[in-house]
């Protein structure tokens, strides 16, 4: 597909290397001339220089031939006029990034009356999924299946914990109906059989219904007392979309901001939230407002160093949860020699979206592509299919199928009801089917087959 790309910021430099990686044909539309060459340099795309609103640049990059024009750029507004540019010059589908809460709480009305075909928000995205980590504060992330009952908990193998030493043969006898899709065991992705056995320091990713999985968590968290209290430093966007999450689980929450306007801003739309004005970078502040006392620590400040290292002493402080935004992915390997393992990245929970959303357009007369996750560090996929009436799946034992290497069936959603299938199991028309996979270039449910 013919791809164009407004914007080579963050979010728009993943998509340039996940995009090219998968052999579409891709453009950039950048102003900053800098950032366009370095990006020119290390993908193999094309593009010109200037802004994506205009009427004179998007005839130059051929909008009326493009598939899909994507907007991310740091401006909302030029985001969303050229989004609506390029629908009404041939594009046949549009994709822009807006972050204003007064766009986003409306987003679906907006979206359908502007033609833009999908608007999305990093801030919102992140702070969903924090307040599912907040959830689950002994797993390490916890995502939900939009679209059906399934939820997915990525889990560390605690030493003497009670997944240490469990086959998998036995793992449905002792902790119920669920699936292990994953385990990530020194920095490599195993599609788990019968024979595998859990080890300290693993790392696997838990499938199941939300009952089942909410079962589990019950079996395996380490702290007994329910959590009270989240300590959140840093007050921008991201924050104000979390504490809107967390008004339904009444805890007490304390945030600190240094600029003066935000905190008033915050304090004025959540007064249950306690806000102080301050540097939460100064460790003696931190202790001053008893850090050590809240159940889950969260830092959302800009600068991810600052990040880090507020998040370093929180640990130190024996806050048993700590959450921590990270935008470079290059540092993520810091974490693992410090110890912290529950980061976000608002980038990557964007780009994947998007990437969701182009990989939907793949082939939608076989299947259609409903949910898309990234897991172990984007080493393998988890994808929900629909499934339609011209797959080469259907009707047809899937032990019997020649399915491709570490690409395992997981769940069938049919009527409602959720299957963990068995080798006798078949496929049928309008089934969801998640598939666990290695392969990143996987857009139909007749990908699975060698």
């Amino acid at each position: 597909m013919k791809i164009v790309i407004a914007g080579g910021g963050k979010v728009g430099s993943v998509l340039c290397a996940e995009l090219t990686s998968q052999k579409h044909d891709v453009m950039l539309i950048e102003t900053n001339e800098t950032i366009f060459d370095q990006l020119m340099s290390r993908y193999d795309l094309s593009g010109v220089i200037g802004n994506a609103a205009s009427y004179e640049i998007q005839q130059e990059v051929g909008i009326n031939k493009t598939d899909i024009f994507i907007a991310v750029t740091d401006t909302d507004e030029i985001n969303i006029i050229a989004s609506i540019l390029a629908k009404s010059l041939g594009a046949r589908y549009t994709v822009a990034r807006v972050r204003n809460p007064e766009y986003s709480q409306h987003a679906h009305e907006v979206s359908e009356s502007l033609g833009i075909d999908l608007m999305i928000n990093p801030e919102q995205e992140a702070a969903k999924t924090i307040s599912h980590m907040i959830k689950f504060p002994t797993v390490v992330h916890a995502q939900k299946f939009m679209s059906s009952d399934v939820e997915l908990l990525e889990v560390v193998v605690k030493a003497d914990s009670p997944l240490e030493n469990v086959t998998m043969a036995d793992f449905k006898d002792k902790f119920g109906d669920l699936l292990v899709c994953a385990i990530v065991r020194s920095d490599q992705v195993i599609v788990p059989n019968a024979n595998d056995t859990l080890k300290a320091g693993d790392r696997i990713d838990v499938l199941g219904s939300q009952n089942d999985i909410y079962k589990f968590y019950q079996q395996i968290r380490t702290e007994r007392h329910r959590l009270k209290s989240v300590m959140i430093i840093g007050g921008g966007r991201l924050t104000y979309y979390l504490l809107n999450y967390l008004r339904e689980f009444h805890l007490d929450i304390k945030v600190i901001e240094w600029k003066e306007e935000a905190a008033e801003q915050l304090s004025a739309a959540f007064p249950e939230v306690e806000v102080i004005l301050g540097d939460s970078t100064e460790q003696e502040l931190l202790l001053q407002e008893g850090v050590g006392n809240y159940d889950v620590f969260v830092s959302l400040l800009g600068i991810d160093e600052e990040n880090i290292m507020a998040s370093l002493f929180a640990q130190q402080q024996g806050v048993s949860k700590v959450i921590t935004k990270v935008n470079r992915e290059a540092l993520f390997s810091l974490f693992k020699n410090f110890g912290l393992d529950t980061i976000i990245t608002p980038k990557r929970l964007i780009a994947n979206s998007i990437l969701r959303f182009v990989r939907s357009l793949g082939n939608p007369s076989v299947s259609y592509l409903e949910e898309l996750y990234r897991l172990s560090d984007n080493q393998a996929e988890l994808i929900q299919f629909k499934v339609n009436n011209s797959s080469k799946v259907l009707n047809t034992p899937l032990e019997q199928l020649n399915l491709k290497d570490n690409t395992l069936i997981a769940y069938i959603l049919r009527d409602h009801k959720t299957i963990i299938p068995s080798g006798q199991d078949r496929l049928e028309v309008g089934d969801h089917v998640i598939i666990m996979t290695n392969a990143a270039t996987m857009d139909d449910i007749d990908d699975i087959l060698r």
